[in-house]
């Protein structure tokens, strides 16, 4: 199954940033960011799409209570703010660096639409992207839908494995290093937080997996 929650396998910045494109690239910077360091903000005007060089960015709202909702946490190599390519005035959304070493490549829309113009290639990977994450959007509203907690939260951790695993040498286990909080976890499967720890523990206890704050352990076994 294709990754509900990253663009993967497809290192977006090695094809779309401006910086590989002679004509603009005397005129383009990146943009550092610190931890918890905002990019945007919801209601920010949207006049640019942006292309992670390194580090990592969260995506995601703050509901009626104040309270933030992870929609996406991505990586290098992966676009994001692309609704702007289409008319979006004002932001939905915010983007926050959650790394130290984050650098982001900002691209103008105007920019943008130019690249479009003149880039065959350039166009048609940008619209892939877009497509790939609509299927996403759609696959995630499936599982939110038909699903129970247990089985959205399997899923997730084996799409986990996909993006962040690799395999124990001693004991042939998936051993995941990731950067969400057990938070950012809930809101992804739409469950509360503390149903998410109750299911982390029941499969603790029937020695499935084991896990602390950034690592997970799925035994060989179950993976």
């Amino acid at each position: 199954m294709k990754s509900l929650w990253f663009f993967e396998d497809t290192n977006l910045f090695k094809i779309l940033c401006p910086h590989k494109f002679k004509t603009y690239k005397s005129q383009h910077n990146f943009d550092a960011y610190k931890k918890q360091d905002y990019i945007y903000f919801e209601d920010d005007s949207a006049n640019k799409v942006y292309l992670i060089e390194k580090g990592k960015v969260k995506l995601g709202y703050y509901n009626e209570d104040g309270e933030g909702v992870v929609k996406a946490i991505l990586t290098r190599g992966e676009l994001f703010g692309e609704t702007a390519i289409f008319g979006e005035s004002k932001r939905d959304e915010f983007a926050m660096s959650i790394d130290n070493t984050t650098s982001i490549c900002p691209i103008g829309v105007e920019t943008m639409h130019k690249l479009m113009r003149d880039n065959q290639t350039f166009s048609f990977k940008v619209y892939k992207f877009i497509g790939f994450k609509l299927k996403k959007l759609e696959r995630r509203l499936q599982l939110l839908l038909f699903k129970d907690t247990k089985t959205r939260l399997m899923e997730f951790l084996h799409e986990l494995c996909t993006d962040y695993g690799y395999d124990c040498e001693k004991t042939g286990d998936k051993i995941i290093h990731h950067p969400y909080t057990q938070k950012d976890i809930a809101s992804l499967i739409g469950t509360s937080r503390p149903t998410l720890n109750i299911l982390l523990n029941e499969l603790k206890e029937d020695n499935i997996i084991e896990f602390t704050r950034k690592e997970i352990r799925i035994y060989r076994k179950s993976a």
